[in-house]
């Protein structure tokens, strides 16, 4: 894994460490030596195994992690688990937009059809994480915006490429406060390299002025 792509994960990856009791040494030599989509894939699998908070307040029961509510229509987290994705109607979501390629090794088998089996709107737009571009944002606001009104479930793997496109989309086209919006990135990650020239890039051209930190 490159080095701008481990830098932003150390923070997941010693949260996971202290929960799961097992040596950080080990955990990031381990997602060192692993290619960046099973590096974040392997993050993802410790998260969801060891924090069960990752699901907790102002997102219903909702397992996954780093569950981040939006607004009440509007939420962002990591993979879902199986159970989890089954629940989604009860809990009133109408749409689901799944962003990481479904080759990565936590992704859900058979999702389309568990959400789509509950009459939930099915969105799959894969970003491979070190090359996010501009037709990826547009895509995901695009949807977004579709489904105005709707209550809507964005997630990915870890809730990085979620939580950075759904900024994009709230600030750009929702016309919100850079500051407040990137609140709910910083819960996440701090977005460096491939993201975060997106985020600036994006950014500068819509005439925003913030800096990601």
């Amino acid at each position: 894994m490159s080095t701008q792509l481990l830098y932003p994960l150390v923070a997941q990856v010693a949260q996971v460490a202290q929960v799961a009791q097992v040596g950080l040494l080990y955990v990031l030599l381990t997602v060192a030596r692993a290619p960046s989509v099973w590096g974040v894939g392997l993050i993802s699998l410790l998260l969801a195994a060891s924090s069960p908070a990752s699901a907790d307040a102002g997102a219903g029961s909702v397992a996954a992690p780093n569950v981040v509510p939006i607004t009440a229509q509007l939420v962002t987290s990591g993979q879902p688990t199986a159970k989890a994705l089954a629940s989604l109607g009860q809990q009133g979501f109408q749409a689901v937009i799944y962003l990481a390629p479904s080759s990565v090794p936590d992704a859900i088998k058979g999702e389309p059809e568990i959400v789509a089996g509950q009459g939930i709107e099915f969105i799959h737009i894969p970003i491979p994480f070190n090359a996010p571009d501009e037709s990826h944002a547009r895509a995901v606001s695009d949807a977004l915006t579709r489904l105005a009104g709707k209550k809507v479930l964005v997630h990915c793997q870890v809730n990085m490429r979620a939580s950075s496109m759904v900024f994009l989309h709230r600030v750009i086209h929702g016309k919100e406060d850079p500051a407040r919006a990137y609140e709910a990135v910083a819960k996440v990650w701090p977005p460096s390299g491939a993201w975060r020239s997106l985020l600036l890039a994006q950014l500068s051209k819509h005439k925003l002025n913030f800096e990601p930190y």
